[in-house]
């Protein structure tokens, strides 16, 4: 499998037809990474890989896990179904986020702000293809300080999580959406 049919790689429709993989065409995987590490032992080197992914329904839910095997395909399979099982839920406002959020992890910082319908995803690599996964179609993102992927995607990853929803800050605060909005700007 090549560099590129990894970083493309989603699930198509060709498993429909059975019932196990029909649930697991409904997710957007990508391979943002793949490193071989080098154990040193008494023979020598022992090598292995660590792979990086991110998997998302584009309806909202995002997962990322690393995975690490002796062979890159068991690293990339390990590093999907623990980012499977992983996944968590990212409000979102029509095709954008709430609000602005920072995102940290080491010492990369992302900052991600909601744009205007028709913007696109104007973002690096490893957050675009968060994005593309969660399905935000509008946001603009700048990752700040070391630009390891891994650190990039888990900041990205941390500032999906700090988002709310609506609802959400409503209950928070002991209040309802109309208390918050008004009558007229509520939807039923």
């Amino acid at each position: 499998m090549s560099v590129e049919e990894r970083n493309k790689r989603t699930t198509g429709s060709n498993n429909a037809g059975n019932n196990k993989n029909a649930a697991q065409d409904e997710f957007a995987e990508t391979v943002l990474n793949v490193r071989r590490v080098a154990k040193v032992i008494k023979g020598g080197r022992r090598f292995a890989f660590s792979a990086l992914v991110v998997v998302g329904d584009r309806n909202g839910k995002v997962g990322i896990a690393l995975g690490k095997s002796r062979e890159v395909a068991s690293a990339i399979s390990k590093a999907f179904r623990r980012a499977r099982k992983n996944m968590v839920f990212v409000p979102r406002y029509k095709t954008t986020i709430p609000y602005t959020v920072l995102g940290k992890h080491g010492a990369s910082n992302v900052i991600i702000r909601s744009a205007s319908k028709g913007t696109g995803i104007i973002a690096g690599g490893a957050v675009r293809a968060v994005m593309e996964a969660v399905g935000i179609h509008d946001v603009l993102a700048k990752s700040l300080g070391a630009a390891n992927p891994q650190n990039v995607v888990k900041a990205t990853f941390d500032a999906l999580r700090k988002l709310k929803s609506a609802q959400q800050v409503a209950e928070m605060r002991g209040k309802k959406l109309s208390d918050l909005f008004g009558e007229n700007n509520v939807r039923a």
